[in-house]
Formats: structure tokens, sequence, C-alpha cells
């Protein structure tokens, strides 16, 4: 069967090994609450830790990849999405094949045969969650896996693409052949800040996605990093000031306008477009239903995408991504319901 979806996402598959732990053990490999990071050799020995603690959860993962499984989920009908990376030959790489296979996604990875595939260190703390990558396989992306009969299958078939902006730190050259493809083809593409060492260490990478991107998402710490970084909206302390700024930023295609999208957890969401601010309330959910915000900013985007990809308004795509992220987090990891009960 061919694809027919209209959604592709391309990022860095990573499997979540996933545990309760300490403050004691954040403190232990120098990590912070609520942080993003790469892997550095002081964080190794934390992944055997993790799963040689009692509780550990494997979770397919990757934030791109949980964005796609969001949306295949709340779009229904499978084989809505499609979703490219790499992954090494082996065991964890099987558990991601089927992880997806499971959620009516289509993967089409690039196999390494001599890199593990890629993990990542969840760490809870009183529900909130901190991530190490180790992203092994991952970082082995190669534009020419898009000249295979199946990429290209896919991403004709595509209208909306979407990237975490941690896939920068990998393949700007793949990124940009889709994204070329996409203006060529009056397609939209989305693009996430998703951390701020991206911001702060990738900047020449973003900036040069950035003008492709037709819907910008990040959250409030991202979005303040990018201020400061770029001197805009008193240093990023003015988040609407700063969505305004990036909104109206140089755009490769003039056929749409480019929206941008500040979630901030339990506060209200901004979103700058054409010079107006709009902000959307976040149902407030209460703290004994709070298990783990592992994955709830890839929920809000799946959310979103699905509405996206059905040619919903921007309060209803909003809505529908805060509704899908008010579900993951009250559960572990980025996980969901067998079935979508979003209407």
């Amino acid at each position: 069967m061919p694809f027919t979806g209209k959604l592709m996402g391309m990022g860095n598959p990573l499997l979540d090994i996933s545990n309760e732990v300490t403050e004691e053990m954040l403190t232990k490999y120098d990590v912070k609450v609520d942080s993003a990071i790469l892997a550095e050799e002081k964080h190794m020995p934390i992944y055997k830790e993790l799963a040689e603690m009692p509780g550990v959860q494997y979770i397919a993962g990757g934030a791109t990849q949980n964005s796609i499984r969001v949306a295949q989920w709340m779009m229904g009908e499978a084989g809505q999405t499609a979703y490219m990376g790499c992954i090494g030959k082996d065991a964890f790489g099987e558990q991601l094949k089927g992880c997806a296979q499971t959620d009516g996604v289509l993967v089409h990875y690039m196999e390494d045969e001599e890199t593990p595939t890629g993990t990542c260190a969840v760490l809870v703390a009183s529900g909130e969650r901190s991530l190490i990558a180790n992203l092994a396989a991952a970082n082995n992306f190669k534009e020419s896996h898009l000249e295979t009969d199946l990429a290209k299958e896919i991403i004709s078939s595509s209208e909306i693409f979407y990237s975490a902006g941690f896939f920068l730190t990998v393949s700007v050259e793949s990124l940009l052949k889709v994204t070329n493809h996409a203006v060529d083809n009056n397609k939209i593409f989305c693009l996430n800040f998703s951390a701020p060492f991206i911001i702060d260490f990738f900047g020449d990478q973003v900036a040069a996605a950035l003008p492709f991107a037709d819907y910008v998402f990040c959250n409030e710490s991202e979005a303040e990093a990018y201020g400061k970084k770029h001197g805009l909206g008193n240093d990023g302390k003015d988040l609407e000031a700063v969505a305004l700024k990036v909104a109206a930023m140089p755009k490769t295609s003039g056929v749409r306008a480019r929206t941008v999208v500040f979630t901030q957890g339990s506060s209200c969401t901004i979103v700058a477009r054409e010079g107006k601010v709009t902000k959307y309330d976040v149902t407030p959910l209460g703290a004994d239903l709070l298990v783990d915000t592992n994955g709830a900013g890839d929920a809000f985007v799946g959310g979103f995408l699905a509405q996206l990809t059905k040619g919903a308004d921007i309060a209803k795509c909003v809505d529908a991504g805060h509704w899908a992220a008010s579900i993951i987090i009250q559960r572990s990891g980025c996980t969901f319901p067998e079935k979508c009960e979003y209407a």
C-alpha cells in the first residue's frame, strides 16, 4: 500500500529509559530539574543505573517521534503519519519499530549496523522530568536516506513536515532538502526550538532552518533563551515581544504568514501572527493527577498538528494541543490510552 498520509516528522529516534529518581541523583550527575541536555562522559553510567533500579520503563521516545505518535493517535486511522530517523540494528531498534507499528505510524528508519540505537535517560523527580540524550545511531542520519523510494513517496504525499530542533545537531542538509521541497510545493514546515542549548550552541543551524518555518514552537525557557541571545523582548523577559519578533523575521516562502507558538506549562499559551498576539488559557490540572511532565510539549505539538492537517483554525489547534498535553502528563512517559476521545 502506498503512503497517502499528510504528516511527516524527521528527528532523532531514541528509546527512553525512564525511572523515578531522587534529588540526590540529579545532583550526582549534575542535572537540573526540567532540563534537556546531550550526554557527556560523566553521564554515561546513568543509563545502566536507571535500568537496574526497580520500576524502570522503556518507552519509544525522541521529541519529534513523540509528536508524530500523538498526532497519529489523535488522527485515528493508521498510516496518516510517517517518521524518519536513524537507529541501530539491535533489540532497542526493533522495540522502536514495534511501538511505531502499534501506534499506526509508518517509520522509515535508516539503520546503522555499527552504532547502537540512541537512548534517553528520563529522570522523573516530583513529577518534573530531566532528559539526558545519548544520540548514538540517531546522530548518523544521512541525506542519502531521503533518496530511497519510500522516503520519496512519504515526502511527496506529505503536506506538513515537522522537526524538533534536536535534529539540527545531526543533519541540517537533510532538513534543508525537505524544507526546500516544502517551499517549492507550497507545503507547510514546522520547527521546534526544543531546548535552550540548541539556541545557545547551534545558533547557525537554527538560523538556517528558521526562514523556512511556517510554524515555530517552543516553551517559555526556550523563548527566553532566544530573546536573550538575539536581544529581543527585553532580553527574553517579554515573551509576547519575542514571539512577535520571531513571527516577523524573514521567510523563504511568502505564501503564508509565520505563526509562533510559545507554551508555558500551566500558564497561558502565546500565539503571535501578523503583528498580533493572542493568549489561550490552559485548563488547570489538579496536582494529584500529575504523574510525569515528560513529553508534555511534544504532545502539545502532536495535538496541534493533528488539527492542522484537518485545516482547523489556530484556536482549535491550540485546544487540541492543550488537551493532548493534559492526557500525557497524567501518565508515565509519552504514552496514551488506546482510544483518543478528543472531540
